[in-house]
């Protein structure tokens, strides 16, 4: 994680809280489920060439 990111991005708990390590290994096969900014739950969807997910107060990720 950057130091810019507040919250973990797949538990949503606090980036400071070490290092995440089962979030960091699942975030290779998964999309994000919250927004590291504002901890807000995203609106994800799967597609068979990626995903894309959105936080209604930052927008759209995709990857």
């Amino acid at each position: 994680m950057t130091t810019t990111e507040l919250w973990c991005d797949r538990c949503g708990e606090p980036a400071t809280d070490g290092a995440h390590p089962g979030c960091a290994s699942a975030r290779q096969l998964e999309p994000p489920r919250y927004c590291h900014r504002c901890r807000r739950r995203m609106k994800v969807q799967v597609l068979p060439v990626g995903w894309s997910a959105v936080c209604v107060e930052h927008g759209e990720i995709e990857g």
